[in-house]
């Protein structure tokens, strides 16, 4: 069998993690995929139910289309034969898959012409030699490959293995005894090396160690990151046979679960991105917003993507709300005034060429007031949102518990003033107030903040639900209770589950202190500084020597002190350029894009449980100061409500009962 080999990594110019896999499905498996090995033929493209989901978060039906695809198939559905057509095959290496593929290819009337099979993980030998016994097939298949490419990009530097309830499925109670536990853990790490197999990358894999190593049912939970980095690492090292593949490490991957952080699930995370996930009616990435009618006409509803393919969102998406409504109305108001087309002259005479320019100028300059149109309305939606739900209030609140600057009276004054507040701000504060105080839930005291937050027996058991997580090593010994206290390696702040940054970072807003604790990590990582009692090593990797310029340097440019935190002054690296031709839209709808020259090995983090935007954040924040790409992976991304309803389901015994995911 032989096997892909990229033709878009080694020497090449650096691609971002998810460009590096649109590319790879596009031009090395369609592309590549013809009979006559030009593009001018069709070609029909047929996929399971997970490898669909793949080539969906990578490429567009545009991409596919362009590669010479004009049918795009489901492998279970019965199909139409088109024998003059080749077909590509993407699927699992199933027996269920062999199966569909073998009676469509089989005897003396195939539905195509010839099969190029990829296949999106490791295949077993036996369904090869499947294949090979039908003699009929063998001189109807073009290629047959394993792609492993079995991983789902959400961002240019994260993706998800698409198990979704992987945080009920292996923490809650009893969940070690269902025999989903481990079939889960395998099908995650097959589909984590296969990020790691596609871009020709063979890591340091680090995990976060056991905590307890009784035997009790803590202790096998806390097992869950080295059982995966052990499968992970059992994976990878197969890969070793494919042509080009690394035979020394050449990045790093951390293993963590949700339990190393449980404020960044639910702490108000006051980014763009993050408002519209939390406080928008958002299905995915799509959110409907009513926009005022034309002419004073009826209002409009307007269905709008918040991606990557959107420049406005992309540049804006992890700026705090505040920065990015006023450089919203900032470049609304420049782009109008500077752009021609926007201010035809009717006196005086213009010339053919001032003409032809804005005729070419006005469908771009439409595009870009209807997309600035639509993040205007949406970040008055939210600054709305704010006001009304009184988030400044409870958001100043969960920051200055997670630095030590509140205690038990912030909480309980707010709890009696903000009665109005909703049933998930009220469990949200008082998780974090968990973490931060744990010993304010030891016996009777968790009934009296039930009763003054007027909460039920139910929704408390989210928060009593948090010990199934636990936190991370404790450092000395607790008192009774489950220990949800986080050690972020301060000393001077008895009870702060964070070492405060401000005058460590640049300008920063109001409300915009708070980092997730995975940031700290990945800084410790990229320092070599990681506790290895608490972070192990498969393969651990020889002393650092003298000479440390495979790291690359932080960017040289000094620290500036911070302005005070309740400004509204733009900082100046956010500020938009402006195109001084009157004409081009780029200066508005640039987005802000990390230099990928030069960089450094790649860090890898993955998250067991679910990951955050805050965490996404980080890593977007750290590949431009570490100048090393940090690419998140999860088993899924959770916005504060998810999280919550998973939470919710930890102490129900009937979840193991569930079907395991692919």
């Amino acid at each position: 069998m032989s096997f892909s080999d990229s033709e878009h990594g080694g020497g090449k110019e650096y691609k971002v993690f998810r460009q590096f896999s649109r590319d790879r499905l596009l031009y090395e498996m369609l592309g590549a995929s013809s009979s006559d090995g030009g593009k001018s033929t069709w070609k029909v493209l047929i996929m399971d139910k997970v490898t669909v989901k793949v080539m969906s978060h990578s490429c567009k039906m545009a991409d596919i289309t362009d590669q010479g695809v004009s049918l795009v198939e489901d492998i279970f559905r019965r199909r139409q034969p088109l024998p003059t057509l080749d077909a590509i095959y993407f699927m699992q290496p199933t027996r269920e898959n062999i199966i569909m593929f073998l009676s469509d290819m089989s005897g003396r009337e195939p539905l195509y012409k010839k099969a190029f099979i990829f296949f999106s993980s490791p295949v077993q030998k036996e369904l090869i030699n499947h294949i090979k016994a039908d003699t009929s097939v063998l001189p109807r298949i073009g290629a047959l490959r394993e792609m492993n490419l079995e991983y789902f990009p959400v961002d240019s530097q994260a993706f998800i293995t698409d198990h979704d309830s992987a945080l009920v499925e292996l923490f809650s109670e009893d969940a070690e005894k269902s025999k989903n536990f481990e079939i889960l853990l395998n099908v995650m790490a097959t589909r984590i090396a296969t990020v790691f197999a596609s871009l020709k990358e063979l890591p340091y894999v680090r995990y976060r160690a056991p905590r307890e190593r009784d035997g009790s049912p803590e202790a096998t939970r806390s097992l869950i990151p080295s059982k995966l980095a052990d499968s992970i690492w059992q994976c990878i090292s197969n890969y070793k046979s494919i042509p080009n593949f690394p035979q020394t490490e050449t990045c790093d991957l951390l293993i963590l679960d949700r339990s190393v952080d449980q404020i960044a699930p639910v702490i108000h995370e006051w980014t763009y991105d993050a408002m519209c996930h939390d406080l928008l009616e958002m299905d995915g990435n799509k959110y409907v917003v009513e926009l005022p009618g034309k002419h004073g006409g009826p209002p409009e509803k307007k269905e709008v993507l918040l991606e990557d393919h959107d420049p406005v969102w992309l540049e804006l998406r992890h700026a705090h709300i505040a920065d990015a409504s006023e450089r919203l109305h900032e470049k609304m108001t420049t782009f109008k005034s500077k752009n021609k087309a926007a201010n035809i002259q009717r006196d005086g005479e213009m010339s053919t060429r001032d003409l032809q320019k804005i005729v070419q100028a006005l469908p771009q300059y439409n595009e870009t007031v209807e997309k600035l149109t639509l993040h205007v309305e949406i970040a008055g939606i939210l600054n709305e949102c704010i006001r009304d739900m009184g988030l400044r209030d409870l958001g100043q609140l969960e920051q200055d518990l997670v630095f030590g600057d509140a205690g038990s009276k912030e909480v309980i004054n707010l709890l009696r003033t903000m009665q109005d507040a909703s049933t998930d701000n009220k469990l949200r504060l008082l998780m974090i107030y968990a973490v931060v105080y744990p010993e304010k839930f030891e016996g009777d005291k968790a009934t009296k903040l039930m009763q003054l937050a007027k909460l039920t027996t139910e929704d408390m058991q989210v928060v009593n639900n948090m010990k199934y997580l636990g936190g991370p090593p404790k450092s000395k010994k607790q008192s009774s209770g489950f220990s949800l206290k986080f050690d972020g390696g301060q000393k001077e702040a008895k009870n702060a589950a964070r070492k405060d940054r401000t005058g460590e970072e640049e300008e920063t807003w109001q409300l915009f202190r708070f980092f997730p604790f995975v940031e700290e990590l990945i800084e410790n990582l990229s320092k070599g500084q990681l506790p290895k009692d608490e972070y192990s090593c498969i393969n651990e990797p020889p002393p650092p020597k003298a000479d440390k310029s495979h790291r690359a340097a932080p960017t040289p440019n000094g620290r500036r002190p911070a302005h005070s935190m309740r400004s509204r002054r733009t900082p100046t690296w956010a500020r938009g350029n402006c195109s001084d031709d009157g004409y081009s839209s780029d200066s508005v709808l640039k987005n802000v894009v990390p230099d990928f020259k030069r960089m450094g090995q790649r860090i890898f983090v993955f998250i067991i449980g679910g990951a955050t935007r805050s965490e996404l954040r980080a890593c977007h924040k750290l590949t431009a100061k570490l100048r090393r790409e940090v690419i998140l992976g999860s088993t899924s991304f959770d916005d504060p409500p998810q999280y919550i309803s998973k939470l919710k389901q930890l102490s129900e015994k009937d979840i193991n009962k569930a079907k395991p995911q692919n």
